[in-house]
């Protein structure tokens, strides 16, 4: 078994006995055709990695605190799936040029108070970035919170993630990126 395949076995044996708020069972994985038609609307490829978490663990509801978005549709999260989510976010950046959305990025969980994981799809390891809008000012909003998606899931799998108990004064590393990629959205 690759290294690969055993970080998706593990993955899936914490999703299977740990979730977020309680939730009685994991969402069915998505259809086969669900990552291109999200790469079709959102207008770039997906990391190979997170398509896998979707089409062979689940539709969202596992992971670190409230736990992944649905991709394409929210019935029982409760919240808009992640490329409603992008979607929208960049056209709001549109209406308010002050709070632009970067190019690419993709809400993929959410922590509460409007912060999101977020993952740079067009980074060649699928940079984790943490969006935390609550100091205010847009330019100190995004932080880099795993250098890869691979890394951001081992790090929920094996409990050693900034948001674990006794690693709350991890300091996160601006991510510098957000202001190089804030170019306005297409047209809707």
């Amino acid at each position: 078994m690759t290294e690969h395949e055993q970080l998706l076995a593990r993955v899936a044996d914490k999703a299977r006995t740990v979730r977020p708020w309680g939730r009685p069972s994991l969402p069915e994985p998505v259809d086969a055709t669900a990552p291109a038609r999200a790469e079709a609307a959102l207008g770039f490829g997906l990391p190979p990695l997170l398509a896998e978490l979707y089409l062979r663990i689940a539709d969202g509801g596992f992971g670190p605190e409230y736990g992944l978005l649905p991709l394409l549709d929210s019935p029982s999260s409760g919240e808009p799936a992640a490329v409603a989510q992008y979607l929208a976010r960049r056209e709001s950046g549109r209406e308010d040029p002050d709070r632009p959305w970067p190019e690419g990025v993709l809400p993929i969980s959410g922590w509460g108070c409007g912060m999101y994981a977020c993952v740079d799809c067009r980074s060649p390891r699928a940079t984790v970035v943490l969006f935390e809008p609550n100091p205010g000012d847009p330019a100190l909003a995004w932080y880099v919170d795993a250098p890869s998606l691979e890394d951001w899931l081992r790090s929920w799998v094996e409990g050693t993630g900034w948001y674990e108990e006794g690693n709350e004064d991890v300091d996160l590393v601006p991510w510098t990126d957000a202001r190089v990629r804030v170019k306005p959205s297409r047209a809707s």
